[in-house]
C-alpha cells in the first residue's frame, strides 16, 4: 500500500501529488463549504483521475498528529496487495434505514470480503438502524466501521461525497478484498456512575422511562442547575447503554427533551430492556480514550505495521476538549510511530464494534479508529 496527504489551505494544496494516476481510493474530510466546492472537486479529480473520491464534510479535521477547523485533507491510496469495490445509495425522505443497510449489504460481494468502511449523511440518518440492517445480511463476522458527516455545531446540513460533487443525503462504501487486514475499535473514556437501569419504555430514537420513571425527570435530577441549558448540555452528560447479555457498550449522548412527554431524544436508536447508566466527562479519560482504542486496534494486525489510520470522534468530544482535541490525535500517533498516515474527522455519529470479537454499534461520544495494513 502506498498512501500520501495534501492539505489544501489558503486557496490550495500544499503539494504536489506523487501518486497521481495510479491512486485507486481517495479520501476527502473538511469543513463542509470546501467539501461542496466543485472547483476544488475538480482539482482533485485532475489529480486522481482513476481513484474513487470519498468523502464527507466534517466538524473538525484530523490528519497527522493535529486537529484543524475550517480546512480540507485529501488522502490517497494505492492498493498493491488487496482492491476496493465501491457504491452509493441515495436516501429518500420516507425511508427505512434498516431496509437500506440491508440493500447495501446485498450489493456487496460476499466472496473474500474483509471490511466494510461506510461514510453517510449526518443528519438525515438513523446510524443505528442503518447498522442493523447491514449486519442483518453481512452477519457479525465482516467487520463494519465508519462514521456520520459533520457540519461543525450547526446539525442542519451535511455533505458526502461518493466519486462526484458532493451530495445531501446519500451513503458511499468500501468493500475491501485481497491480502489486506484490519484493525479497529471504538473507546469512550467517560466515567459511569450511580446504579445500572433499565430502559422500560422507548421507541425507536425517543427515551420515555428509565425503571418506569419518566427519563426526563430523572435526567434532569441528574444535571441539576445545568438542566437548564438543555438540550446543549446533553453533550456534557452522555448516557451508557448495553444490550442484554453483553458486556459491550455504546454511547448515546442526548439531542433534544420533550417537556410534554418528559422524554430524552437521541440521534440513534435506543432499544427497550437495554440496561443504562449515567455518564460524567473526565478528561484525561477522555484524553486518554485515544491511546486505548488505537491499542486495541493495533493489536488486531498482529505485530504488522498500520500504514492508514482512519479517525472518526465525536464532535461531542471536541466540544468538550477543546484545546485539549489535539492531544486525542497526538496519542494516536504515539502508539502507532511515524509511518501511518492519519486521517479522519469529527462526527455527528460513529460506526464501528468496541473491540476485536465485538457487535458493530453506532454510537455517540467516543473515538472510533480503523487501521489498514496490506499483508
Amino acid at each position: 500500500m502506498k498512501t500520501e496527504q495534501l492539505l489544501f489551505k489558503n486557496g490550495s494544496f500544499n503539494f504536489e501529488t506523487k501518486l497521481g494516476e495510479i491512486a485507486d481510493w481517495v479520501l476527502v474530510f473538511g469543513d463542509r463549504s470546501l467539501v461542496e466546492d466543485k472547483n476544488i472537486f475538480d482539482k482533485i479529480r485532475k489529480m486522481y483521475p482513476k481513484a474513487y473520491i470519498m468523502g464527507c464534510s466534517s466538524s473538525g479535521e484530523i490528519q497527522d498528529d493535529f486537529v484543524s477547523d475550517g480546512l480540507l485533507n485529501v488522502t490517497a491510496v494505492k492498493f498493491e496487495k488487496s482492491n476496493a469495490i465501491f457504491g452509493q445509495i441515495y436516501i429518500n425522505d420516507s425511508c427505512d434505514f434498516y431496509e437500506i443497510g440491508a440493500e447495501i449489504a446485498k450489493k456487496v460481494e460476499r466472496n473474500g470480503l474483509k471490511h466494510i468502511f461506510i461514510l453517510t449523511d449526518g443528519v438525515n440518518m438513523n446510524g443505528s438502524r442503518l447498522v442493523d440492517g447491514i449486519k442483518s445480511v453481512i452477519g457479525q463476522n465482516v467487520p463494519l466501521t465508519g462514521g456520520l458527516a459533520g457540519d461543525g455545531a450547526n446539525f442542519l446540513k451535511t455533505a458526502v461525497i461518493a466519486n462526484d460533487y458532493a451530495k445531501e443525503k446519500i451513503i458511499v462504501y468500501a468493500a475491501f478484498y485481497g491480502d489486506i487486514k484490519t484493525g479497529y475499535a471504538s473507546f469512550g473514556g467517560w466515567d459511569t456512575f450511580g446504579i445500572e437501569r433499565t430502559v422500560t419504555k422507548s421507541k425507536d430514537n425517543v427515551l420515555y422511562e428509565i425503571d418506569f420513571k419518566p427519563a426526563l425527570n430523572l435526567y434532569k435530577e441528574y444535571l441539576g442547575e445545568k438542566a437548564k441549558e438543555l438540550p446543549t448540555s446533553g453533550l456534557r452528560f452522555p448516557l451508557a447503554f448495553r444490550h442484554k447479555n453483553s458486556d459491550d457498550i455504546f454511547v448515546r449522548s442526548v439531542l433534544d427533551v420533550d417537556e410534554k412527554s418528559k422524554s430524552l431524544i437521541f440521534r440513534a436508536d435506543i432499544p427497550e430492556g437495554a440496561f443504562c447508566k449515567l455518564m460524567k466527562s473526565n478528561f484525561n479519560n477522555l484524553v486518554s480514550g485515544s491511546k486505548k482504542a488505537t491499542e486495541l486496534s493495533l493489536k488486531m494486525l498482529e505485530g504488522q505495521n498500520a500504514e492508514l489510520a482512519v479517525v472518526i470522534s465525536c464532535f461531542g468530544r471536541k466540544f468538550l476538549l477543546k484545546q485539549r482535541a489535539d492531544e486525542e490525535i497526538e496519542n494516536i500517533r504515539d502508539v502507532l510511530g511515524g509511518k501511518a498516515i492519519i486521517t479522519g474527522f469529527y462526527s455527528y455519529g460513529e460506526i464501528g464494534p468496541a473491540k476485536e470479537n465485538s457487535s458493530c454499534e453506532m454510537h455517540n461520544e467516543t473515538i472510533t479508529i480503523t487501521l489498514f495494513s496490506e499483508m
